[in-house]
């Protein structure tokens, strides 16, 4: 990182990311019916869930921007792609009812794991780096 192109990337890679859940978790709001219709029945209050997912990925998003919260934001989305998994599979077994190639809707399902593998690399610990003359880990510990 000594060059500063590393840290650079890892930068675009964290805010592409955080783009992508703050992107959908407005969705879920904007068209609230469609996020409706991939809900499997057996789950119970779907709206809430709908709404209660999409400000997870806004709140989650936002802060796997901020230093100090990006590893347990990382985990968080970890938890959250697990827990929408089912209304991805649930999808896929229902394609007819939708406007997606199922094989659009096949390929989405592994995808999960490339997300859930994208937000565990901001889980671990962060390379030192100057702040202010001091590394993170000695910023973040006083």
């Amino acid at each position: 990182m000594a060059d500063g192109t590393s840290g650079g990337r890892e930068n675009w890679g964290r805010w592409a990311f955080a783009a992508l859940f703050l992107v959908g978790g407005v969705g879920h709001f904007a068209a609230t019916d469609f996020y409706l219709k991939i809900m499997p029945p057996y789950l119970l209050h779907p709206r809430a869930l709908v709404l209660l997912s999409g400000a997870a990925e806004i709140g989650l998003g936002a802060l796997l921007l901020v230093p100090r919260t990006t590893r347990p934001a990382a985990w968080g989305l970890i938890a959250l792609l697990i827990a929408v998994f089912p209304a991805n599979l649930y999808m896929y077994q229902n394609s007819g009812r939708f406007s997606v190639p199922p094989l659009a809707l096949l390929i989405r399902l592994p995808l999960q794991g490339l997300l859930i593998w994208w937000a565990y690399r901001y889980t671990r610990a962060r390379p030192a780096a100057s702040v202010r003359g001091e590394s993170v880990r000695e910023a973040d510990a006083g």
